[in-house]
């Protein structure tokens, strides 16, 4: 996969991120400019993407995020 997923405040990677998971990031999240690669998690960022049919194991991967982080977290997608 040629993107990686990471935990903005650690730099800790997450996991591997499908063409697919990135667009939904990019399509479905707020963008504060053209080559912006990083976005705020909290649970009402996770409702919002699951009511757009956002990727299924994206949506777990950050569920299982938001358990560890309850308050929200910032992600960033990194190509390989």
């Amino acid at each position: 996969m040629p993107y990686t997923l990471h935990n903005k405040d650690t730099g800790t990677l997450i996991g591997p991120l499908s063409d697919v998971q990135r667009q939904d990031l990019i399509d479905l999240l707020v963008e504060e400019s053209s080559d912006d690669r990083d976005y705020w998690i909290d649970a009402a960022t996770l409702e919002h993407l699951e009511g757009q049919d956002a990727d299924t194991d994206l949506l777990a991967t950050l569920r299982r995020l938001l358990e560890e982080f309850p308050d929200g977290f910032e992600i960033e997608w990194r190509e390989t």
